[in-house]
């Protein structure tokens, strides 16, 4: 037994270095890829300046940041650079890019929080009561709205939601992370720390909590929707296989009843599908942050990224798209650490 345990272990601490070691080639290829197709429209400073200066300023511009070098020689140093940290200086407003990162990433990072929080509250309920109706009218409607939910686009999402629900309705704000006055609250309290639901939790006043979730729900339920659709079929999907298993049937067959087999017996191998799923959902998550904060005025870093697209800021685009492709390895390789434990087939 002692033996066969350490074989266990010895398995799953091969499979994390594996895993873990991945993420290195796959970093490099994702820098790679990014620094390739940033170059291909030319140099950044042409790119975002040019037409605004002289050919001698730009020509000036060009050879103080280096861009007038050979192309692997930028590459190099870009390269050096992203493994010290440093991913050079937006060109648009003359900042560090780490600045941005550090600046707008909690409020990205929040707003994926919560788009998680909302998948698995709505995916996860519902697939279960998809899979015990299974073949019914509530599975049929679930279904229906799984597809719609994942189908729609979250641009369009986020308008209707904030049509209904706030210029109709008035339940919630329009934009933002937060109003003027809970701003002036959390001033006061002298909380900073990015994330604004802490900062809130930290000035011990309910109205500043309200006010920050209130902010949050319109964005957050237009991003969660996306992955709670996915949620919702796979939980259903993997809920209809558990409960044909054997040791569901055994339960059965001692007459315990059908809900009692759903919500004690089958939900959670019907969970481990979900787990390995969320890790990809991730990269979805980001990809649908810039639209979110964009129509919310979320000010994070898909809404930076959409800004300096639009100044054509190619230095800036290219650190926050690198941070964020590292962001979704680091995520994968945690999930599947995560798979590993929960279900012991992923590691042999």
């Amino acid at each position: 037994m002692a033996a066969q345990s350490k074989s266990a272990g010895s398995a799953l601490g091969r499979y994390v270095l594996v895993r873990f070691l991945l993420i290195i080639p796959t970093v490099f290829i994702l820098v790679t890829t990014v620094f390739v197709l940033m170059r291909a429209t030319g140099d950044p400073i042409t790119a975002s300046l040019g037409g605004r200066l002289t050919p001698d300023q730009l020509a000036e511009r060009i050879h103080a940041a280096g861009y007038d070098r050979p192309i692997l020689v930028q590459y190099w140093e870009y390269l050096s650079g992203v493994f010290r940290g440093d991913f050079g200086m937006t060109i648009s407003d003359n900042r560090p890019v780490v600045e941005v990162l550090t600046e707008y990433g909690a409020a990205t990072l929040e707003l994926a929080g919560y788009a998680v929080l909302v998948a698995l509250v709505l995916g996860v309920p519902f697939g279960m009561i998809s899979a015990y109706f299974r073949d019914r009218l509530p599975d049929a409607a679930l279904r229906i709205l799984a597809i719609l939910a994942y189908a729609t686009p979250v641009f369009f999402a986020g308008l209707i939601l904030k049509l209904i629900f706030s210029v109709w309705l008035g339940w919630f704000p329009v934009a933002g992370r937060i109003s003027t006055n809970g701003e002036i609250e959390l001033r006061k309290a002298d909380a900073d720390s990015g994330f604004v639901l802490l900062d809130a939790i930290r000035t011990g006043d309910p109205a500043v909590v309200g006010d920050v979730l209130s902010h949050a729900a319109l964005p957050a339920t237009a991003l969660g929707l996306l992955t709670a659709g996915v949620f919702l079929r796979l939980v259903r999907t993997n809920m209809i296989g558990t409960l044909g298993t054997d040791f569901v049937d055994a339960a059965r067959s001692r007459g315990v009843r059908e809900s009692r087999l759903v919500t004690a017996h089958a939900w959670r191998p019907a969970l481990i599908p979900v787990i390995t799923v969320a890790g990809m959902q991730v990269a979805m998550l980001l990809v649908g942050a810039v639209l979110t904060e964009t129509t919310f005025e979320w000010r994070g870093l898909g809404f930076q990224l959409s800004e300096y697209l639009q100044a054509r800021d190619f230095v800036a685009v290219q650190g926050i798209v690198v941070v964020m492709a590292v962001v979704v390895a680091v995520t994968n390789f945690l999930v599947d650490v995560v798979a590993a434990f929960v279900d012991p087939r992923v590691r042999f």
